[in-house]
């Protein structure tokens, strides 16, 4: 699998314009929104939090999606002949996911310090940075579970139709606490939501999170609980495939 993974690394790393526009897109997305929010009172760190969640998430969904690309053309059960185990598949995968999706996070986090004078201490910029790629995991699975069910010409638009309701709909963007009651209640179940928890705590210093309530602990725990759920989803799905091939 050690062979695998750094094959996928290369391959991933090679691809330029996607890894440009996995940093380029969050941190335009943060340019433009610290400067509204700021209008409003919210602090260019909470906006950071917000915006890096984001970007984490899409990159992690983005790479473990391509995997619908291989079933298409084959791969899948290419590496089946393969002394590579269907496990190690998944878990290359979705490492590579998080490899991509670290970049975004310290991208945002460094223009915010630079530009936009977030100022944290060395345990907020640990919970804005490593506490959101962390929490990012179950994302990556989502990404392989999404790859697994659609085929390759509909994954763009599965795809974008995932990202929307996580991003919006959970939070990342707009406070939660503005919801209707209904809408708030939806979106406390989405994984988003809890990840936006733990990149909005950055804006108390890592003392606790914002807009909800909920501490980073507690965001911390239910994300841990995705990626068990989703993890083995992941692997029942590729099962089954493996079985019908």
């Amino acid at each position: 699998m050690t062979g695998y993974l750094a094959f996928e690394i290369r391959r991933t790393l090679r691809d330029a314009k996607f890894l440009l526009f996995a940093v380029a897109l969050p941190v335009g997305l943060y340019l433009l929104m610290a400067d509204r929010f700021a209008d409003q009172g919210a602090p260019a760190s909470y906006v950071m939090g917000g915006v890096a969640a984001f970007g984490s998430m899409k990159a992690a969904l983005d790479v473990g999606a391509r995997t619908a690309v291989e079933r298409g053309i084959g791969w899948q059960r290419q590496l089946r002949l393969t002394p590579l185990s269907g496990g190690g598949y998944l878990l290359a995968k979705a490492s590579v996911a998080m490899v991509v999706a670290l970049p975004p996070v310290a991208g945002v986090s460094l223009v915010a310090a630079l530009v936009g004078g977030v100022h944290l201490s060395a345990g907020g910029w640990a919970l804005a940075v490593l506490g959101v790629w962390a929490g990012t995991v179950p994302f990556a699975l989502l990404g392989l579970l999404i790859g697994q069910f659609v085929g390759a010409q509909s994954l763009q638009a599965y795809q974008g139709a995932v990202v929307l309701v996580l991003s919006f709909v959970g939070g990342l963007f707009i406070p939660v606490s503005t919801f209707p009651d209904a809408l708030a209640t939806v979106a406390k179940v989405l994984p988003s939501y809890w990840l936006a928890q733990v990149g909005h705590a950055a804006a108390l210093d890592g003392a606790g999170g914002v807009g909800g309530g909920e501490g980073s602990g507690q965001a911390a725990l239910v994300l841990a609980l995705y990626t068990l759920v989703l993890g083995v989803a992941v692997a029942v799905r590729y099962r089954r495939d493996t079985a019908r091939a």
